[in-house]
């Protein structure tokens, strides 16, 4: 295996670029339209690998938020993110007009996710064939399309997706206004850092990397216009966040309060769930590593490097602090960057033979994780539809629903049951004093006595974790007491992950 002596050069950048061959005119044409044309093929495949298997994984407890939030009205929504998930405020409006025209099938759920990772994958092809050449851009798309982490948040339904997108848009839109610093080059930019700060905070990290992008273009152009474009336009792009960032700093606590402080030790599981797959994360560092084995378009590289590498770098740094944001999918943004300088380092290799085999073989090795993430449970272990299932074949109007809350309340077992349940089977929340509707959260209100809030109810439908034959297992003390004062189980069955219990009122 041997690099290139004529490696991919940025376009239009490199002087000693040898002569291209004049081509007849029609060939020239259809040259020149396969080259605008050229990020079709690896969108699609994004986005046919994001829709196949979407419907297999049930939601897990994220995406169950976003489905409460989103199928609440306009109004609820707003008073809900007076309280809770305010830096999700901008996706969850998204996706409450999308299901409000579309429906909440698993699909159709999750295919806004879809369509953002296919237009990830369309700005990582655009930024690869700015920085080096038409091939290079086709590699690095394919290469990002394969990516298992890719499919895997392109079937989420939550806003990783569109961060990937805003960002990597971001990227292209800052390369194209350092060619013309115009104002309307630069207001692209702006509204593209404006979407990624308001879908997710965390990513606006990937400034400090196009800030060092200008400085190093600024230092070979001493073009004073960079250094006052690219500050008003991120301030521009910033006047919408800041209001979210006020919100968001009084509800970090219930955000991101689970994350612990990362240490070196913290890399070994970072780069696997940033990627998707070990083996795959392994591949495309080491093709990384190779765009610095030849001459030209090593300035490139080590530009597309800064956007990949250097928000990790400084987001661990920051974790240190009070508050940890280290987290792999809170850094998926740096993905299309890395499948950028991951291609590459691939399309310098000799001869060419070698760029399809690696193609071939990071796709192979990305297989079994590709399989597993189209899985029933590769969101989540428990099985609410099995659960659903069992309630909607024994139900009778009037029945009760305890779903285990207490510790567990974060695991949303009572959406995760509801989202399953046909419209014609509604339950009676019994020890719910107010729900998460009510209460203008994701969370209900416990019922403080218990006993009194079962009232008449006549049948009682209980889910618990575990596969125990006891019905209570898990349950708050008062709630269990309770049951077991006026209920009797007659039915008792198991799920993947649950019990579903159904309790009848012992005669008087």
């Amino acid at each position: 295996m041997t690099l290139s002596a004529t490696a991919p050069v940025a376009e239009g950048l490199d002087a000693t670029a040898r002569p291209r061959r004049r081509l007849p005119a029609s060939d020239s044409r259809t040259g020149s339209l396969l080259t605008r044309t050229v990020w079709i093929w690896p969108a699609l495949l994004t986005l046919a690998l994001g829709i196949r298997g979407s419907w297999r994984p049930q939601l897990w407890r994220d995406e169950l938020a976003t489905w409460s939030a989103a199928t609440r009205s306009t109004g609820e929504l707003l008073d809900l993110l007076k309280h809770v998930d305010a830096v999700s405020g901008a996706y969850y409006l998204l996706m409450h007009g999308w299901t409000s025209i579309f429906g909440d099938s698993l699909t159709m759920f999750r295919l806004p996710s879809a369509l953002a990772v296919a237009g990830a994958a369309v700005f990582v092809v655009l930024t690869a064939r700015k920085l080096f050449d038409t091939r290079t851009a086709l590699v690095s798309g394919l290469l990002f399309a394969v990516i298992p982490s890719v499919s895997r948040y392109a079937q989420e339904a939550r806003s990783y997706a569109f961060v990937m997108l805003a960002a990597s848009a971001a990227t292209w839109l800052l390369l194209r206004a350092l060619e013309r610093p115009t104002v309307l080059r630069w207001l692209p930019y702006a509204l593209a850092v404006a979407v990624a700060g308001l879908f997710h905070m965390v990513s606006l990290v990937f400034l400090c990397s196009h800030a060092a992008i200008v400085v190093l273009r600024w230092w070979r152009s001493r073009d004073r216009r960079l250094l006052f474009g690219y500050p008003l336009a991120v301030a521009v792009g910033l006047l919408p966040v800041v209001p979210l960032v006020i919100l968001g700093q009084r509800q970090v606590g219930r955000q991101i309060s689970w994350l612990k402080t990362p240490n070196l030790h913290t890399f070994l599981d970072y780069w696997p769930g940033l990627f998707g797959s070990g083996l795959v994360g392994a591949c495309i560092l080491a093709l990384s590593a190779v765009s610095a084995g030849w001459a030209r378009g090593r300035r490139s590289a080590f530009e597309i490097g800064l956007v990949a590498a250097l928000p990790i770098g400084l987001t661990w740094i920051i974790s240190q602090g009070h508050t940890a944001y280290f987290f792999d999918r809170y850094q998926l943004y740096t993905v299309p960057a890395w499948a950028v300088l991951a291609g590459a380092g691939l399309s310098s290799l000799r001869p060419r033979a070698l760029v399809a085999v690696g193609l071939a073989v990071v796709t192979l090795v990305g297989i079994p994780d590709q399989q597993k993430l189209r899985t029933t449970t590769s969101h989540e272990t428990t099985n609410g539809r099995g659960a659903a299932k069992i309630i909607t074949a024994g139900y009778k109007p009037g029945d009760g629903f305890v779903p285990v809350r207490g510790e567990s309340a974060y695991m949303m077992l009572d959406f995760e049951v509801d989202y399953y349940l046909p419209d014609d089977v509604k339950l009676k929340d019994v020890f719910a004093a107010k729900t998460s509707l009510q209460n203008e959260d994701l969370y209900t209100v416990p019922c403080k006595q218990p006993a009194e809030c079962l009232g008449n109810t006549a049948r009682v439908w209980v889910v618990t974790f575990g596969d125990a034959d006891d019905p209570y297992q898990k349950l708050p003390k008062s709630e269990a007491d309770a049951l077991r004062a006026a209920y009797t189980p007659t039915e008792v069955k198991h799920v993947r992950g649950l019990t579903v219990s159904l309790l009848e009122r012992r005669s008087r």
